[in-house]
C-alpha cells in the first residue's frame, strides 16, 4: 500500500503542491528519501527517526521509500518532516489515511517530535485553500496562516498532538489569525525645520509612488525626510498586505504572526550585495526590492552602490517585477516599490559651498554623479536639490502641516487614483499608467501641452522624461481634486525635473 500526504515546494512567492507517497515493502530494512530532496530534506529521515522513537512508535523492520512527486520539481527546506512523517505513519496504519489526504501539512520536526516554526506558513494555506483542504502547521506558524480564511489551519505543538487530532482522541482548534500591527510612526513631518519645497515632493511621490532622488550638501536634511515617508503613506489594502506578507512570511519576517498595515520601508546600506538587493542566493530568495514591495525602498549614498547593482534596478522599476535567475532556479517575484534615493552632489559633499569644496571642484560633481547612469537617472520622476538649511530656521518653532495632514492629503489623491483605474488591475497608481490610458488621464490643457513642448524641446527631454513628467502632473491635479491636468501643474511638474545641478 501506498500512502499519501500533501506538502507545497516554494518557488518564489509561489507555493507549488507537493505529494509526499510513502511505500514500506518486504526487503533490507532502508528507510530512502526521492524525488530532487536537498540535504536539508534528505535529513528529515533521521529526525522522522528519533521524533517516532520519541513517541514509543517502532518502524517496521522494512524497506520505506519517500517519494516526493513531481520528482523533477527541486525540494529544498525543512518543512518537509511533518508530511514526511505523516505518510509514513499512514502507512503504517497508525493514522487514518484520508485525514492525511484530506490536508496540507509543513513543519520542521526536533528530536523529541515537537514542531518548529517553519517561513511559508502564508503561501502555503493559500495552495491549501485552493485545493479545498487544511493546513497543518507549527503552532508558531499558524497565526500567520490562518490570515487566509478560505482555509482551515491547525496548529500543533508535536507530532503527538497531530496524531491524536486525525485519531479523535484529542482534536485541535483552528488557529485565530495574529495581530495586526496599529503601530503608528513616531517620525513627524512637522519635526524638519525649512525644506518646504523638499516637503512638496514628498507629498507628490507619495502621493502617486513617484521615484524621488535628493542631491544636497552633507546635514541638509535628506536622511530625515526619507525617514519621514512611512508616515504620509497610506495603510496597506487587505490585497495588497496580502501580497507584501506572502514575501515577509518565505523569509521569516512576520513577528508572531502578525500582517502589517503598514508600507515596508527598506534602507539597505550601500556595502550590499546584488544578491542582497535584487534577490539570489541560496534557493534564489527574494532581495530588498521585492521586500519592499508596496513600500518603499531607500537607498542612502546613492552612487556609492556597486555600478552593477545600481544598473539592475532599472528594468525592475518599469516593470513591477524581478527575475531571479540561476543555474538551477528561474523564480519570479514582486517588486512595485517606490524609490527614493540620496546623495551627495560630489565626493567631498560641498560642490557647493566654495570655502568647504576640495581642490577638483567643480569637476568632482561631474565625476561622482556620473556613477548614475543616463538611462537610471532618467528613471526617477522627481529630481530634488536639498540645500543646507540656515541657522535662524533651527531655532524657529515647527511649521507646516503634519505627517497626518499630509497623509489624509496622500490618501485622498490614492482613493481617486483607486476609483479611476477599478477597471484597469495591472494599474494601482499614477507611476503605473502608459499609453492610451495615459494620454486619456494626463491629457494637459493646450497651455499646458506648449510648455510641456517647449520645455522638451529646450531641455532635450527624452520619450521617457515626457510621460513622467506627465504622470507627475496627473498626481499634482489629484492633490489639487482638479479634474483636468492645466499649465501650473504641468509647470510644478517640470520644476521637479528641470535643474541645473540635478537634471542628467
Amino acid at each position: 500500500m501506498v500512502a499519501r500526504a500533501h506538502t507545497v515546494a516554494f518557488q518564489g512567492v509561489e507555493a507549488r503542491p507537493v505529494e509526499v507517497q510513502c511505500a514500506v515493502a518486504p526487503g533490507l530494512p532502508a528507510f530512502s528519501i526521492v524525488g530532487l530532496p536537498d540535504k536539508a530534506v534528505s535529513e528529515a529521515r533521521e529526525r522522522v527517526r528519533s521524533a517516532l522513537s520519541a513517541m514509543a512508535i517502532a518502524l517496521p523492520s522494512k524497506r520505506i521509500t519517500i517519494n516526493l512527486s513531481p520528482a523533477d520539481l527541486p525540494k529544498e527546506g525543512s518543512h518537509f518532516d511533518l508530511p514526511i512523517a505523516l505518510a509514513l505513519l499512514a502507512a503504517i496504519e497508525i493514522i487514518p489515511l484520508d485525514a492525511v489526504e484530506s490536508s496540507v501539512a509543513l513543519g520542521e520536526l526536533s528530536l523529541d517530535g515537537t514542531l518548529m516554526p517553519v517561513v511559508g506558513a502564508l503561501p502555503a494555506a493559500m495552495t491549501a485553500a485552493a485545493e479545498d483542504r487544511a493546513l497543518i502547521c507549527p503552532r508558531a506558524s499558524s497565526a500567520e496562516a490562518a490570515w487566509v480564511g478560505a482555509a482551515q489551519v491547525i496548529g500543533a505543538e508535536s507530532l503527538g498532538a497531530v496524531v491524536r487530532h486525525f485519531s479523535g482522541q484529542s482534536p485541535l482548534p483552528a488557529a485565530r489569525p495574529g495581530e495586526v500591527d496599529q503601530t503608528p510612526c513616531a517620525r513627524d513631518l512637522r519635526d524638519v525645520k525649512g525644506q518646504e519645497r523638499a516637503k512638496r515632493a514628498l507629498e507628490i511621490a507619495a502621493a502617486g509612488r513617484h521615484h524621488l532622488i535628493m542631491i544636497g550638501s552633507p546635514g541638509s536634511g535628506k536622511s530625515m525626510l526619507a525617514a519621514r515617508i512611512p508616515g504620509i503613506l497610506p495603510p496597506l489594502t487587505a490585497a495588497e498586505a496580502l501580497e507584501t506578507s506572502m514575501i515577509q512570511s518565505l523569509c521569516g519576517l512576520l513577528d508572531e504572526g502578525g500582517i502589517s498595515r503598514a508600507r515596508p520601508f527598506r534602507e539597505p546600506h550601500h556595502t550590499a550585495s546584488m544578491a542582497a538587493i535584487v534577490g539570489g542566493g541560496k534557493g534564489a530568495k527574494p532581495g530588498e526590492i521585492s521586500l519592499a514591495h508596496n513600500g518603499v525602498l531607500f537607498m542612502d549614498e546613492f552612487p556609492e552602490f556597486p555600478r552593477t547593482v545600481l544598473e539592475t534596478l532599472r528594468q525592475p522599476i518599469e516593470t513591477g517585477e524581478v527575475m531571479v535567475a540561476r543555474a538551477n532556479a528561474h523564480v519570479k517575484y514582486p517588486c512595485r516599490f517606490m524609490l527614493v534615493a540620496a546623495a551627495n552632489p560630489c565626493k567631498c559633499g560641498y560642490l557647493t559651498d566654495a570655502s568647504k569644496a576640495c581642490s577638483r571642484a567643480p569637476n568632482c560633481g561631474e565625476d561622482y554623479l556620473g556613477r548614475i547612469s543616463g538611462p537610471l537617472m532618467d528613471r526617477f520622476d522627481l529630481r530634488l536639490e536639498v540645500p543646507p538649511v540656515g541657522y535662524a530656521d533651527l531655532d524657529l518653532p515647527p511649521s507646516g502641516d503634519t505627517s497626518a495632514t499630509v497623509a489624509a492629503r496622500v490618501l485622498a489623491a490614492r482613493e481617486v487614483q483607486a476609483d479611476r483605474y477599478r477597471e484597469h488591475p495591472s494599474i494601482r497608481q499614477n507611476a503605473d499608467a502608459e499609453g492610451q490610458i495615459l494620454e486619456e488621464i494626463a491629457a494637459p490643457d493646450a497651455e499646458g501641452r506648449a510648455l510641456l513642448l517647449k520645455a522638451s524641446d529646450q531641455f532635450g527631454l527624452s520619450a521617457r522624461a515626457y510621460h513622467r513628467i506627465l504622470r507627475v502632473a496627473r498626481t499634482i491635479a489629484d492633490l489639487e481634486g482638479a479634474p483636468d491636468v492645466r499649465r501650473p501643474h504641468v509647470a510644478e511638474a517640470l520644476s521637479f525635473r528641470i535643474s541645473a545641478k540635478v537634471a542628467a
